[in-house]
């Protein structure tokens, strides 16, 4: 039903106004349309009567102009008096169109108009021109003959007649227009007077209307207040009012202030009526029954559970006491604990909870004629000095009004101390009964307490002694505590001292790598050229003990390496590239480099490599190609005869482990390296792969080595996420087991890789280790990128070459070796003598720039060489031993064009110097 719309009094009045506006509006508008159209109608008579008069004698005044000069010319023949007649016959016309088009709505009068204009003309024709002609012709005779017949009086007396008729109709039109103005102005003055009646009586129905509407209704409220008043407190009856205006909005207030007032009576009531009916109960599931009889009686409920709270060693336990409409005790739970369920929950939070929405599946209530499904629940907890000792459930047809909720909860209120009264009493009964129960055994215990105080007695004396021994252990307690914290600062200090002695170890390790490369490298670099012997001045013997001597630098070289590598590892400095490594090269990259080495030791190479092995992974190659480097190393030179096998195959998906799995991996590859050589004994599986370790004395003896090979491989294997295993038997041969997975999406975490290490080593069958090898890692620096050169015998020849070095023996073996080249060689022993020596000789070709120098590095010098000297396009070829991580970067940032670390390989340098000469 559509909303009646509100009309308030305001709004009445307002309209009311509103309308007689609007008709004074109206009437304004048609007495001014009336009056405009009488002033136009009197402008009209006015200026057209006006108009037509004054043109009518304006052609009569030309008509007597043309006599009077046509009489005057031919009385006295002077042609001034022709001047009036001819400007008047000029002039005439004009008048009479303007009279003609001015009475266009009055053709009888155009009509008297053409009749006078024909009697001009013949005028003119007949008595105007031929006279004036015949005077000009001074005809005498005939002029007199014209003047005797005198046709052009009869013209003019036809024209005044005409005239006098024409003035009479136009005056007699003007008059008939004026009546016609008086008759309607007349009426306007009738309308005029009707207008202003109709708009009053319009005024007077609408403040008739407006004010019996207010009136009216105003008398109705009061009515209908007057009829409640006199029923002496019977509030049934309600105000109507059909009016939508601020009189409704008051008899609503009325009858909203009449409902809340017979609430209140019905609630003070049923409260009154409630805690009436406590009185005298004297057992609370008594009070829970008629409570909820009553209640239910008052709020209509059909389903209550009364639950009142007990103390025992789970808690709080709400137990039910009574119920209401029960059938055979199945209404609600025996108990609860608080916080248990909806109704726990009302406990718990002190809450009252009313649920409108019930489920299907909740308790139905009974009926004689079958089960119905509750609308509404109303669960409230009863207090008693802010704690629950009571829980009322209700359950309802209809949903609990406003109103039933109040009621409920004011009696609540109070029931709180009207429970905890009958609990009260009720354990007062029973403590009374306990006490006579109490007070006879009294008699019998007496006599008990006496032999007991004694026992107490000697039972004191035993706690104080505890009691003594207790202080002392806390004591004791107390110095442990003490002497605990002091190791604990102790621990830090020593762990604050490793930490140090590990950065004093790499440090260390860096200065050694140097100091041992120096010298290494005078001693490679001389014994190479010893060695090829270009003067041939060296006999055989000579030239063997060169061989020896550069190899015996270079398995130095390898040994320092392995010391680095170790220390890198350990230290946590060592970086993994990741990157695609192409699988599908391997096996020709393993039987490039160890063919040569299987056929000197006559032993068989054999190389398997699985289908399904992906031609592409990710990893770190150098240190992969390390590893499997060193493995083949180990396997050829402990296999006196047979064979050498390497299997490279994908790990099978039931072949991995549950730890393999959770490795975020593309595949696990597996790569073995089995010999027939001397094998390891089991005890020593495990030791082969720590530092400095073999299998025993003997292997050392015969077949070399530091025992650092495997150890590398192990530790790097970890860094690359897998793991080396170790089968082999005494006597029968040995075989290492690489299992790694590919890293496409980035490193892993160790933990898992060391547990599925762990899960694998388990299940992989035990055999005896064979002794390592050594690690022989060259470190092949990455040179910078440029253009194919061609070998020209003659790019060294008659170039300037600076070298920069603080040692001695160095600059001795690179000039000796630059020398044969034709290159002409310049020395200077630090930093600041290779600045001096650029300012003062003539420009250098090239500069091998050491770094380790003292007063001024060789960053230093290379950083003002390219900064001060402004020498951007020099090649500075940058040499150091020190060998430690980031040394190429650092060197590239100072200015150097390329990186070599010593010992210098030269082929290597002449390689990289031929490339920055060219260029």
């Amino acid at each position: 039903m559509e909303k009646k719309m509100r009309f308030g009094i305001k709004s009445k009045i307002i309209i009311g106004y509103l309308i007689v506006i609007i008709c004074l509006f109206i009437a304004f508008i048609v007495l001014n349309s009336q009056i405009s159209s009488l002033q136009k109608e009197r402008n009209f008579i006015i200026d057209h009567d006006i108009e037509v008069h004054d043109l009518t004698n304006r052609i009569e005044k030309h008509l007597l102009d043309m006599e009077t000069g046509q009489r005057g010319y031919i009385i006295t023949g002077e042609a001034s008096y022709l001047e009036p007649y001819n400007s008047a016959a000029s002039s005439w016309e004009k008048d009479y169109n303007a009279l003609y088009q001015l009475l266009n709505n009055n053709p009888r009068q155009q009509e008297k108009l053409e009749e006078i204009k024909k009697s001009i003309q013949g005028w003119i024709e007949a008595a105007g021109e031929p006279t004036i002609a015949l005077k000009k012709e001074n005809n005498t005779k005939e002029l007199q003959q014209f003047f005797e017949k005198d046709l052009g009086r009869q013209y003019m007396d036809d024209m005044r007649s005409q005239f006098s008729s024409f003035r009479n109709v136009e005056k007699k039109s003007t008059e008939t227009r004026a009546t016609e103005l008086d008759e309607k102005n007349q009426k306007i003055k009738i309308g005029l007077y009707g207008l202003l009646l109709f708009v009053t009586l319009i005024s007077l129905v609408i403040a008739i209307v407006l004010s019996n509407s207010i009136v009216n209704t105003i008398k109705e409220v009061t009515q209908t207040i007057k009829r409640i008043t006199a029923l002496k407190g019977e509030l049934k009856g309600r105000i109507k009012v059909r009016s939508n205006d601020e009189i409704k909005d008051l008899g609503l207030a009325t009858n909203a202030l009449l409902e809340n007032i017979e609430e209140r009576n019905w609630l003070q009531t049923n409260i009154a009526h409630a805690v009436t009916m406590y009185q005298g109960i004297a057992s609370v599931d008594k009070l829970a029954e008629k409570f909820l009889f009553t209640v239910s009686e008052m709020t209509g409920a059909s389903f209550g559970v009364f639950y009142v709270r007990e103390e025992n060693d789970k808690g709080n336990l709400f137990v039910k006491q009574a119920a209401f409409a029960d059938r055979k005790g199945e209404a609600g739970r025996e108990s609860f604990l608080i916080g248990e369920g909806l109704i726990g929950q009302a406990a718990l939070e002190k809450r009252t909870f009313v649920i409108n929405d019930v489920p299907d599946t909740y308790q139905l209530i009974t009926s004689g004629l079958g089960d119905v499904k509750p609308n509404s629940i109303f669960i409230v907890p009863v207090l008693f000095e802010d704690e629950v000792i009571a829980v009322i459930e209700l359950a309802s047809l209809h949903e609990f009004t406003v109103l039933e909720q109040e009621l409920i909860s004011q009696v609540i209120e109070t029931f709180g101390l009207t429970i905890n009264g009958v609990i009260r009493r009720m354990e007062i009964a029973r403590l009374l009964k306990e006490s006579q129960a109490m007070t006879e055994e009294l008699q019998a215990q007496s006599e008990e307490l006496q032999t007991q105080s004694e026992e107490l007695q000697m039972q004191s004396e035993e706690l104080r002694m505890i009691n003594e021994q207790l202080e002392e252990r806390t004591k004791d307690a107390e110095e442990k505590s003490f002497e605990l914290e002091a190791a604990k600062e102790d621990l830090e200090e020593k762990a604050h001292q490793l930490e140090l002695n590990s950065q004093y170890k790499s440090e260390f390790l860096a200065n050694m790598s140097h100091e041992l490369r120096t010298p290494l490298n005078s001693i490679l670099i001389l014994s190479e050229m010893l060695e090829e012997n270009a003067a041939k001045t060296l006999s055989e013997d000579e030239e063997e003990y060169a061989r020896i001597i550069h190899s015996s630098g270079k398995d130095l070289l390898a040994l320092i390496n392995d010391i680095l590598d170790l220390s890198k590892v350990e230290s946590g400095k060592l970086d993994v590239l990741l990157a695609e490594m192409n699988m599908s090269e391997l096996p020709d990259q393993i039987e490039r480099n160890f063919s040569h080495v299987a056929e000197q030791k006559k032993v068989q190479l054999e190389i398997n490599k699985a289908q399904d092995v992906p031609d592409i992974i990710h990893t770190d190659e150098k240190r992969f190609q390390q590893i499997v480097k060193n493995l083949l190393s180990n396997a050829f030179k402990f296999t006196e005869s047979g064979s050498v096998t390497v299997s490279i195959q994908r790990v099978a998906d039931h072949r991995l482990t549950t730890a393999m799995r959770t490795v975020d991996t593309d595949c696990w590859l597996e790569i073995s390296v089995a010999d027939t050589g001397i094998g390891i004994p089991k005890e020593k599986h495990q030791l082969i792969f720590e530092a400095f370790q073999q299998a025993d004395g003997a292997t050392v003896r015969k077949y070399g080595g530091t025992g650092l090979g495997l150890s590398i491989c192990s530790e790097f294997a970890k860094l690359l996420g897998g793991w080396i295993s170790l089968s082999s038997e005494v006597g029968k041969g040995s075989t290492f087991t690489l299992y790694l997975p590919s890293l496409s999406n980035g490193l892993i975490d160790y933990e898992k890789v060391n547990f599925a290490y762990e899960e694998v080593a388990v299940s992989v069958e035990e055999a005896e280790p064979e002794p390592e090898a050594e690690v022989t890692e060259i470190d092949h620096p990455v040179q910078r990128v440029a253009p194919p050169v061609q070998d020209d015998e003659n790019v060294f020849q008659d170039k300037r070459v600076l070298i920069v070095d603080d040692d001695q023996r160095n600059i001795f073996a690179l000039k000796t070796a630059l020398a044969k080249q034709g290159m002409t060689i310049m020395t200077a022993h630090n930093g600041i003598e290779c600045l001096e020596m650029m300012e003062t000789s003539e420009p250098f070709d090239l500069i091998l720039m050491d770094i380790m120098m003292p007063q001024m590095d060789g960053y230093e010098a290379m950083q003002k060489i390219r900064g001060e000297l402004k020498l951007v396009d020099l090649p500075i070829i940058a040499l150091t031993a020190k060998a430690m991580k980031n040394d190429r970067e650092k060197c590239l940032e100072a200015g150097a064009s390329d990186y070599i670390s010593k010992p210098l390989d030269l082929n290597q340098l002449f390689s990289v110097m031929r490339v920055w000469l060219v260029n």
